[in-house]
């Protein structure tokens, strides 16, 4: 597909975000799942409404533009979850999913901040005030978003994986001197 013009740039890229949002519907419930942290599943819970949204501006937008507004394979955001999807798969201590997991979402956002900053700007240079205001309301969302995830990161999840590590190095060191303080006892 030969993309000759902004216009054209303009609507392949609505496509591939709307399949983006699309794929993230379809994840965003194993995610809430998977969270052991409250605060968590509630925000993963949040911005599923939130992505629903999303979908239906998307769709507002393409029947404002008049375009069909079927999906172009978001091979981008397919990469991203089916990464994040390899650590639902794995045996992974509670704390240290729920880092894992805003860190998987993170990549998603930035996926998304990047592709709707592009497509928002588009559509002001294209004198699309409507449309750009539009995508400039999922952008802020998103962004938003982020910076949520970052906070709830740093005051407590990481923290709590932090912990975990602690806990574990811990209990390695109490095995590893277990057999000393046994074999001691054993020569008195």
């Amino acid at each position: 597909m030969q993309l000759a013009s902004l216009q054209e740039l303009f609507t392949n890229e609505l496509k591939d975000l709307y399949d983006a949002e699309k794929q993230i519907l379809k994840e965003l419930p194993k995610m809430v799942d998977a969270a052991s942290s409250p605060r968590l599943q509630k925000g993963f819970a949040q911005h599923l409404e939130q992505t629903r949204k999303h979908v239906e501006r998307l769709d507002q937008i393409f029947q404002n533009r008049q375009v069909s507004g079927g999906r172009k394979k978001c091979k981008g955001i397919e990469g991203i979850l089916e990464e994040g999807g390899e650590l639902l798969k794995q045996d992974v201590d509670s704390d240290v999913l729920d880092a894992g997991l805003i860190a998987a979402a993170q990549k998603v956002e930035h996926y998304e901040i990047a592709g709707y900053g592009s497509v928002r700007t588009y559509a002001e240079l294209l004198g699309d005030d409507k449309t750009a205001a539009l995508l400039d309301q999922t952008l802020q969302e998103e962004k938003a978003t982020d910076a949520k995830l970052s906070e709830l990161a740093r005051n407590e999840v990481n923290l709590e994986a932090a912990d975990a590590d602690a806990v574990d190095d811990d209990a390695a060191v109490a095995r590893t001197r277990s057999p000393r303080r046994s074999a001691r006892s054993a020569k008195k």
